[in-house]
């Protein structure tokens, strides 16, 4: 499979298309209002140290001080064990005895500012890589919790092999699991160029400085996206090419060969179709080539993939129309979770099939195309009820949640009560009001929709509730109402 990368950048968002064969595979998107600071690296200056709280205010230029607590200042134990954080408070240092006012230090961001509260500090820096965290001033070497146990041993003694004698330490990412050693040797060398810039900076440049900031999106492109199969990246502005091109000669030169600057007339999303491919990949239906579809609906808990025969009726019989729909669903499938990015718990329910043959065949061609898949995918067999579970590693938030909100009118169901439901609450409400109250009239502000149905076809029970309360009961449409909601005012 070859791909190409496309990068359409404007300075309030930044989205980049991963397109193989000329269909669109994965979507990524970054907005700047959006970007955290969790991460950044700063020269700060201890603004306030408070001995009774053991913490301290720094001044890292934002607009708010940060804190720093007495626990995420980093220390080098004093009986030799490994370098670490003081979390014990009886081994803890007195804060006042670390640290003093108007000192220069490097500080990373852990947290980001919230509300009135400034962004929480630390003096460990940590760099984190495609596949490795880097620990400068540790000489660890750790292996994800998340990986088996059996493997863990040989995959430290890896990484103490490639990372040498040079200081140090490194911390293997669970997607660096099934990583070569090339990928992990161009890793360490990203990262420890990175701490050596930062270093210098630290000498440069004046307190309240940024030393280094995480990644933004187009340089994760490189990092993270660029493979062997990558034909092209093309960016749309001519300062993100130039930038990225710096970057990439610096950290990353084979990936910044494929680098080019588009300058067609047509918007760069169009050359595919992206936008387009966009907006299917928000809705619940996917149409496939056959005339069969897929429903895809997200919920709290795992994500549930329906495929359906639809209008597809061109093979020779009904078994080979289904097993023909369900392998043309295992393909779209692997697609749409890339594209829609959705992970955690996933079922799949294709369509019954009879023969165990047409059921190997769909398993076998739904785990191929999932094999593409640069996230960590497991898919199970076929269940007793026929259905396929699988789990794809969460790494990011999913396209929908990324672009969309709840519905302000459903609140998220998906469904709204019908007009009439609403108006039959509206009698029960008008009832329960009548016997609390004695107003002069009772007012009815609703949706177009449920008035009109007053109108017309509820005119008559709204007369008979109105003789029997022994009051009269206005109508007032309002547009800006959805159809569940509605007042009743006491007149």
């Amino acid at each position: 499979m070859q791909d190409d990368i496309l990068i359409n950048w404007s300075p309030q968002e930044t989205r980049v298309a991963v397109v193989e064969n000329g269909v669109l595979q994965e979507l990524h998107v970054e907005r700047t209002l959006e970007r955290g600071l969790v991460g950044n690296v700063y020269l700060g200056k201890v603004a306030r140290v408070l001995p009774g709280m053991q913490s301290a205010f720094i001044d890292i230029g934002l607009e708010r001080a940060a804190f720093l607590h007495v626990a995420d200042v980093w220390h080098r134990q004093p009986d030799g064990e490994p370098p670490s954080m003081a979390r014990n408070t009886q081994a803890q240092i007195p804060i006042e005895k670390q640290i003093f006012e108007g000192q220069a230090l490097t500080v990373q961001v852990i947290k980001d500012p919230i509300g009135t509260k400034g962004a929480r500090l630390s003096t460990q820096i940590s760099i984190a890589g495609r596949m490795l965290v880097f620990l400068p001033q540790d000489d660890h070497i750790g292996v994800s919790q998340k990986i088996p146990q059996h493997q863990r041993d040989e995959l430290r003694t890896r990484l103490q092999h490639l990372a040498g004698s040079q200081g140090g330490g490194f911390i293997l990412r669970t997607n660096g699991e099934d990583a070569s050693d090339l990928e992990l040797s161009e890793d360490i060398g990203y990262l420890r160029k990175a701490w050596t810039r930062i270093k210098d900076a630290s000498v440069r440049l004046p307190p309240l400085s940024l030393l280094h900031q995480d990644l933004n999106l187009l340089q994760r492109v490189l990092r993270d996206l660029v493979g062997e199969s990558t034909q092209t990246i093309k960016v749309d502005s001519r300062e993100q090419f130039e930038a990225l091109k710096a970057f990439g000669l610096e950290f990353m030169p084979a990936a910044s060969e494929k680098l080019q600057h588009y300058k067609g007339e047509r918007p760069i999303f169009d050359l595919y179709a992206i936008d387009e491919e966009i907006a299917k990949a928000l809705g619940r239906r996917v149409d496939l080539k056959s005339g069969g579809y897929l429903v895809v609906d997200q919920t709290e808990a795992l994500t549930t993939v329906d495929v359906n025969t639809g209008g597809f009726v061109g093979a020779r019989n009904f078994d080979d129309t289904i097993f023909k729909t369900n392998l043309e669903a295992a393909q779209a499938i692997a697609r749409q979770l890339r594209l829609r990015n959705l992970g955690g718990i996933i079922i799949v329910d294709f369509i019954d099939m009879v023969r165990e043959d047409h059921r190997e065949s769909v398993l076998a061609e739904f785990r191929k195309q999932l094999v593409r898949d640069r996230v960590k995918t497991m898919a199970g067999g076929f269940s007793q009820l026929g259905l396929v579970e699988m789990t794809r590693k969460r790494t990011r938030e999913s396209l929908a949640h990324m672009l969309c909100e709840p519905c302000p009118t459903c609140e998220g169901k998906g469904i709204v009560k019908t007009a009439r439901s609403v108006a039959y609450d509206i009698f029960r409400e008008i009832l329960r009001e009548a016997r609390q109250f004695n107003p002069r009239e009772f007012r009815v502000v609703a949706s177009p929709k449920v008035i009109e149905l007053f109108l017309d076809e509820e005119s008559q029970h709204l007369a008979g509730l109105s003789e029997f309360i022994g009051k009269p009961v206005s109508l007032q449409s309002e547009a800006a109402m959805g159809q569940e909601q509605y007042d009743i005012v006491l007149l």
